[in-house]
């Protein structure tokens, strides 16, 4: 079968050759055959799809169609002197079947002839077998292949190993600090620098810390408030049950000698009232502290709830500005009350003596239907260091009261469903802000 398609498209390369050269009288001058055939020869073997060798009538290579078949001595550079004596000899093409190191193929060589049917050059047409070359190539291809992918294959061994072990250890990182957290100790968050799926489960890990700190000191916050309350509870009932029958008795002792009594006896049993009175003072505290009624809900005007509490406090210049007439809140005002009678008398306590107190309150509805109240004084401000305890029981910066009224207030507040800050400048004031839900 490959003989005859070769001999086939060796005859019609040479047809092509011959009406080529009908015209042409050139001789076997080397230079003359390598400019006729420069450009024709690869046109020719496109066109039939095979390869094309030109060799002088000496034997040398003079041009092809595919150098590369030379270049890796595929095909001779030069025909020896046998192989020039069996062209001369066989009176038509010379088919043979040639051998190299990676391949067999045929061969075909014959003469070309000019238009006086001269002998001018020598035609090989070497004919290769599709399949065989198309499967050696495929070996080859596959070979390397199977190569590259055993290098891959290693290479990504490596890398998974090390991947491996860099992932385990970090997960081992975040494992022994996750059995080391504790509730009632300081946790150290973990540090990471990559931008990675650790990375962000250790961002996941450090908010958690943040989260279960912030847990722990509102549960450390309310057992001490429960803790207080409870002792509040206690400190009130013993306090309050000697109180009144001494207060009684100094009383009946006071009228049995109000006749005769001394100026001594008089100033005493006052002192005694007094202190019975002040420690009277104590246990309400202690006692409104400890029980805190139940918030009742009803609507009620704000405004008016304000301006009443301010006008208990005549003698002192309290200011009221609200642009809003009527803005209404829903909870118990009785408790709204107590929350205005305790920041109002904290900013008059603020005040140093030398000052005249000028209190001023503010009352605006604001666009999320929020309600923000503030209350302010020109005082001392409140230090740094304080600004974190204000709203904790038994803590005060006066001389006088419990240091349980922010407390309570921020209970009350809280009750309200809002929220309670302050602002504060040393030297210049302070102001606190409520904000409560509006209806």
């Amino acid at each position: 079968y490959h003989q005859e398609r070769l001999k086939r498209k060796e005859y019609a390369i040479n047809e092509s050759i011959n009406y080529f050269l009908r015209d042409e009288s050139i001789g076997a001058e080397t230079d003359s055959i390598v400019m006729l055939f420069d450009t024709k020869i690869c046109e020719l073997a496109n066109i039939n799809s095979l390869d094309i060798n030109i060799y002088s009538l000496s034997g040398d290579m003079l041009i092809s169609s595919n150098p590369e078949l030379h270049e890796n001595h595929i095909v001779p550079d030069k025909l020896g002197r046998t192989m020039l004596n069996a062209i001369e000899r066989k009176p038509e093409q010379l088919l043979v079947k040639r051998k190299t190191d990676t391949m067999e193929y045929l061969s075909t060589y014959d003469y070309v002839h000019n238009s006086n049917n001269e002998p001018i050059a020598i035609i090989n047409l070497p004919y290769f077998d599709t399949k065989s070359i198309h499967e050696k190539d495929q070996e080859k291809f596959l070979m390397r292949l199977s190569q590259t992918y055993f290098f891959l294959f290693i290479i990504a061994g490596v890398i998974a190993y090390f991947l491996s072990n860099y992932i385990t250890s970090s997960l081992k990182a975040v494992g022994q600090k996750l059995k080391s957290i504790r509730i009632n100790e300081t946790n150290v968050p973990l540090k990471w620098k990559f931008d990675d799926e650790i990375g962000a489960l250790v961002d996941e890990y450090n908010r958690m810390l943040e989260e279960l700190e912030a847990s722990a000191a509102i549960l450390a916050k309310t057992e001490r408030e429960s803790a207080w309350r409870e002792m509040a509870k206690q400190v009130a009932h013993e306090i309050k049950n000697p109180l009144t029958p001494m207060r009684l008795n100094v009383q009946h002792l006071e009228k049995t000698l109000k006749t005769e009594q001394s100026e001594k006896l008089r100033e005493f049993t006052e002192s005694m009232i007094s202190q019975i009175d002040t420690l009277s003072g104590i246990a309400e505290a202690f006692s409104r502290f400890a029980s805190m009624p139940e918030l009742k809900s009803e609507e009620f005007g704000a405004r008016e709830i304000i301006q009443r509490t301010a006008a208990l406090y005549p003698e002192y210049n309290i200011q009221f500005h609200t642009e809003d007439k009527d803005i209404l809140l829903k909870g118990d005002k009785d408790q709204l009350v107590r929350v205005m009678n305790n920041l109002i008398n904290n900013a008059i306590q603020a005040v140093p003596e030398e000052r005249e107190p000028e209190i001023r309150i503010g009352m605006k509805k604001r666009e999320d239907h929020t309600v923000l109240i503030s209350v302010s004084d020109n005082g001392s401000g409140i230090p740094d260091e304080q600004k974190d305890k204000i709203f904790e029981p038994r803590f005060t910066t006066k001389t006088k009261g419990m240091g349980l009224g922010l407390a309570m207030v921020k209970n009350i507040i809280n009750g309200f469903g809002g929220e309670i800050w302050f602002e504060t400048e040393l030297g210049k004031g302070t102001t606190f802000y409520i904000s409560l839900p509006g209806t």
